[in-house]
């Protein structure tokens, strides 16, 4: 299947829906002009066309694997990330002092998604370095800076995020990792991670790991860890690649999907390690880069779904079967209902995806705090959004297949099976709803009801041309006002917590209908204008399903007994 990179839905996008024109009015990012992302979203969909779609299938065929203690990657993955770092698309958003671009996250976002559609195993690596740089940049000191990040940049070097052990997921406070200083400066690290993307590869010359561990005079749970740069090799007085730390892969998980990205576990056995930030400040120093990996994975899971839409657009459009006009089964009714539903989700979740990055564009342009709470309201419904609808095109698209689609050999299942990690990591979708509800809620909901403001004054300006639509998603919008307000007033947290997850799913599903009725406003009587209509007359309507359920409380969720659940 070739893939084809979707730049004239994000040209359309920042030029038409998400308020990119704001980025480009401020001083930080006057510079970054229509012109220019245009130039630039063409020249990455070239990338995601030519070098990474062409590596998707080799990746799940013959994955990464480990011989001898030396990690192997897929076949082609060398150069392919050869061509993403000589392209400067690592440092998109990086600073320019040490040898990055300072482009807008929502530019960086954009390409993201397009190489994830491409090649989700491959797009992994470099994520995980702009997280890491994101850190770094924030947090470390000079000298690691000057040191790491024109190395992690350029993509001579690459950046892991080391925080899960076993007995600690979610719940990274208890982890069991050490730290001692070793009275020079550095630390000695000792423990063992797991799930650790890209945690070693054969095509650049040091890995560079953050590592969380407890310094012995670390207070029990999340207070009291510390955030570490552990490199693969240690830095010798030129600054180059040196002499091995004691770090080392144990082995590689076994994983549904996502095989041509390894996923390691890690040993540390008194390992040299730098200091990130202050001592017991490793929680905020890691929810720097966790906040743009949320932002990261969610379009990792519009990517999934947008190369999975693609195949099964191909595959309706040439698969004869039945009686209808093309002789194909892209005219049978319910096939064509589901391709519109791959596309309508898709389009909502990036437009969520992109207002997200907008804001985190403008809270760096302005330093309002109004722009950085919208984008910490957005953050959890753009992660979960975003790869609750990978997973669902994904699943759609095997079912457009047919029988064909449970063969492996279409390629169909891949995009599903590698999608299916992205509602887990970074934050699960549930912790993503319980973020919302409760800490994005302090403010006793005033951030959510200014979005509202927002949906109901535009739905309001809609009813001169789209009356109906408008209609229903103004409508819409009160229903989630009301449920909001009900939110806010519950003492008992479980009571908003057995509600999160359709709470979010619910305001998300109102925030693609606010889009789609921009979309149909910025294209009368074009394609996305009928596509509107089909989201908010049949898409729409489940969010008061959704809200119903999330105001329904704890109680029911607990009415069974341990033994009556498990009997």
């Amino acid at each position: 299947m070739s893939f084809r990179a979707p730049v004239p839905e994000y040209e359309f996008l920042l030029n038409n829906i998400v308020g990119y024109e704001q980025v480009t009015e401020s001083e930080r990012f006057a510079e970054a002009t229509n012109e220019m992302v245009s130039a630039i979203l063409i020249e990455a969909g070239k990338l995601c066309d030519e070098v990474m779609a062409p590596l998707q299938r080799g990746g799940d065929l013959e994955p990464a694997r480990l011989e001898n203690g030396v990690l192997r990657t897929s076949p082609g993955f060398a150069g392919g990330w050869k061509a993403i770092a000589e392209g400067g698309w690592i440092g998109m958003s990086a600073p320019e002092e040490h040898g990055g671009m300072a482009l807008p996250m929502a530019l960086t976002t954009a390409v993201n998604e397009m190489m994830s559609g491409a090649c989700l195993s491959l797009q992994l690596a470099p994520l995980m370095s702009q997280g890491q740089i994101e850190a770094l940049a924030h947090h470390a000191s000079d000298a690691l800076k000057d040191l790491y990040l024109p190395k992690l940049i350029s993509g001579e070097w690459a950046g892991t995020m080391n925080l899960t052990e076993a007995q600690a997921g979610s719940d990274v406070g208890a982890l069991s990792s050490k730290a001692e200083a070793n009275g020079d400066g550095t630390y000695a690290i000792s423990g063992q991670k797991i799930f650790i993307s890209w945690g070693d590869n054969d095509f650049c010359s040091n890995v560079c790991h953050l590592v969380l561990a407890r310094l012995p005079d670390g207070a029990p749970g999340t207070k009291g860890i510390s955030l570490f740069l552990v490199p693969k090799y240690l830095p010798n007085e030129s600054g180059e690649a040196g002499e091995a730390n004691s770090l080392s892969v144990v082995s590689l998980e076994h994983k549904m999907g996502l095989h041509g990205s390894p996923t390691c576990v890690m040993q540390y056995d008194q390992a040299k390690g730098w200091l990130v930030g202050d001592e017991h400040g490793g929680l905020a120093a890691m929810f720097t880069m966790m906040n743009n990996a949320r932002l990261g994975v969610g379009g990792q899971g519009i990517g999934a779904g947008e190369g999975a839409y693609q195949q099964a657009m191909a595959y309706a459009l040439e698969r004869k079967q039945g009686r209808s006009e093309s002789g194909t089964i892209v005219d049978h009714a319910d096939v064509r209902r589901m391709l519109m539903t791959m596309k309508a989700d898709l389009f909502a979740a990036r437009a969520i995806l992109m207002s997200c990055a907008v804001a985190i564009d403008m809270q760096a342009a302005t330093g309002d705090a109004e722009w950085a709470a919208r984008a910490a309201f957005l953050t959890p419904i753009s992660k979960a959004f975003g790869t609750d609808t990978g997973i669902s095109v994904a699943d759609t698209g095997v079912q457009v297949h047919g029988g064909m689609g449970y063969i492996e050999e279409t390629g169909a299942a891949q995009f599903f099976r590698d999608a299916r990690v992205t509602a887990i990591y970074e934050g699960t979708n549930g912790i993503q709803a319980m973020d919302l509800v409760a800490r994005k809620m302090l403010d006793g909901g005033d951030m959510a009801n200014r979005l509202m403001d927002e949906i109901e004054e535009q739905a309001e300006r809609a009813r001169v041309t789209h009356p109906n639509m408008a209609e229903s998603v103004w409508q819409a919008c009160e229903s989630l006002r009301e449920a909001t307000e009900w939110l806010v007033v519950q003492d008992r947290m479980n009571d908003r917590f057995a509600g999160a997850v359709p709470y979010l799913r619910a305001f998300a599903r109102v925030l693609g209908g606010h889009f789609h009725l921009a979309a149909a406003m910025a294209d009368l009587g074009g394609p996305r204008e009928k596509l509107a209509r089909f989201y908010i007359t049949r898409l729409l309507p489940e969010h008061a399903a959704l809200l119903a359920h999330a105001q329904a409380g704890a109680d029911g969720a607990f009415a069974l007994t341990l033994e009556e659940l498990a009997g």
